[in-house]
């Protein structure tokens, strides 16, 4: 058998460790002997090149990130197409919340499914036939409306089948995107796929608004569809992707599904992590739901006002994702995840506090700007944390905090009818810096979590992808 001389660099970044021949095999370091079965080719240079739009220079990841665009804008468009729909098929309220409804009990519940088959199956895959389920959703949907034959129980079916697609596509694509980029090039990564998703909710649905105001329904169902082909045909830029243990004997889905949540509770950095996370989305994020009655109490604003507080709240979350871009992928993410959480908190209690409508728009920019930045430092940090053969069930487990999210709700909504929405939110972010000064000081893991992160990113390479 003859050995591949391989570069110094990185010579496990080259070659598989199954052989690529029936007589060539590469050697592969000894941290990666056990585990490199990930079907992706190593980025153009050996070298990575610095700077906030570094991770570009991956070409994997430019077609992640446009598909990525057509996706999130083609999704958060057609909430408000699908609303619009709802409401002119019924006259009735009750009606929005049904479609809500039937799409955040399958995200909550086929999560714990769709992580599981994220780290079973091949990835890339499993995205395109759920972007192409989604398509086929919008096509007959579409038909329905030039037939003249759409009912409401044809938009709740289609939302339900939408709903469980979701919980498959979002754990894989950001599986891919991780084992893509590489653990150094993480929070890039993640800054800049939030920023699309915070800008898709602002201009998707005013961009699905200006289509069904000037032309109609239809041609907004049509401009999804382009959409969502155009997601579709970039994941064909990404190479094939497995988890590392996909070559591993297969185990029956719920053990998997039950290995995930061991492997959560075994690894403690990341179960602080997460929950962590949880606090900001339980105790104050709820506070974007009882918007129409803050408008309306503190400002006497209409639908119009609450239009503009939304759309400001999504700016505020792509400024918060630039600033993380800009900053790269600094050490300090701990500092930077307390202080953007703390901020969020103080910046939404003078939001709520501030007699002028205008000028409450200014600490509003800032608390979503700051949400943003803890919640893309938070996420980041879990990836890192993760191994790739869990990767799919922790990127679910990850998606289940926003299907749990409502919860958060309830109080907030009580503690509004109860004492004024202003003082409901003003209260929520009281608690919301209790809770995070707490958790500080009680758990030492979240004080060490920048050296765990550290001792993660040392053990294994920038870039631990190798060619299929």
């Amino acid at each position: 058998m003859t050995l591949v001389k391989l570069p110094p660099e990185r010579p496990w970044a080259l070659a598989p460790r199954s052989c690529q021949g029936p007589a060539t095999c590469a050697i592969l370091p000894p941290h990666q002997q056990e585990s490199s079965t990930i079907s992706h080719p190593p980025t153009d240079t050996a070298t990575a090149p610095e700077g906030a739009f570094g991770v570009f220079s991956e070409r994997q990841f430019r077609w992640l990130f446009t598909g990525n665009i057509a996706f999130f804008f083609a999704m958060q468009g057609q909430m408000l197409t699908r609303t619009i729909l709802a409401w002119d098929l019924t006259g009735q309220a009750t009606s929005l919340a049904y479609i809500n409804l039937v799409v955040a009990v399958p995200l909550l519940f086929a999560s714990v499914l769709g992580g599981a088959i994220t780290d079973r199956v091949e990835r890339r895959q499993l995205v395109i036939i759920g972007q192409a389920l989604i398509l086929a959703n919008e096509l007959f949907i579409l038909v329905l409306l030039i037939l003249g034959r759409l009912e409401f129980w044809h938009m709740l079916c289609t939302a339900f089948v939408a709903g469980c697609a979701f919980p498959f596509i979002m754990p894989a694509r950001m599986a891919i995107t991780a084992t893509v980029v590489g653990p150094r090039r993480m929070q890039s990564a993640m800054a800049f796929s939030g920023g699309v998703m915070n800008l898709s909710r602002v201009a998707g649905p005013a961009i699905m608004g200006m289509v069904i105001a000037q032309y109609s329904a239809q041609a907004a169902y049509i401009l999804s569809s382009i959409l969502y082909v155009m997601a579709i045909l970039c994941m064909f830029g990404v190479h094939t992707s497995r988890s590392a243990g996909g070559d591993q004997p297969r185990q029956p889905l719920f053990t998997d599904v039950a290995g995930g949540f061991s492997y959560l509770f075994g690894n403690r950095p990341m179960l602080v992590c997460l929950l962590f996370g949880l606090i900001p989305m339980f105790v104050a994020m709820p506070f974007q739901n009882i918007l129409v009655m803050l408008a309306e109490q503190a400002w006497q604003r209409d639908e119009s006002g609450v239009g503009t507080l939304m759309a400001i709240g999504g700016i505020g979350g792509v400024l918060g994702s630039i600033w993380i871009v800009r900053r790269g992928d600094a050490a300090d993410r701990l500092k930077l995840m307390l202080g953007a959480t703390l901020a969020f908190g103080v910046f939404l209690g003078l939001f709520a506090q501030t007699p002028g409508f205008y000028l409450a728009l200014i600490p509003l920019l800032l608390a979503n700007a700051c949400a943003s930045a803890a919640q893309t430092v938070n996420n980041a940090a879990i990836q890192i944390l993760t191994d790739d053969e869990m990767r799919g069930r922790m990127s679910s487990l990850m998606m289940m905090s926003f299907g749990l999210t409502p919860i958060g709700v309830f109080p907030m909504a009580i503690a509004a009818d109860n004492f004024g929405a202003a003082n409901a939110i003003t209260g929520a972010c009281l608690f919301l810096a209790v809770m995070v000064l707490i958790f500080y000081c009680s758990s030492a893991t979240l004080r060490n979590l920048d050296h765990s992160v550290k001792k993660r990113m040392d053990q294994v390479p920038s870039h631990p992808t190798v060619p299929g």
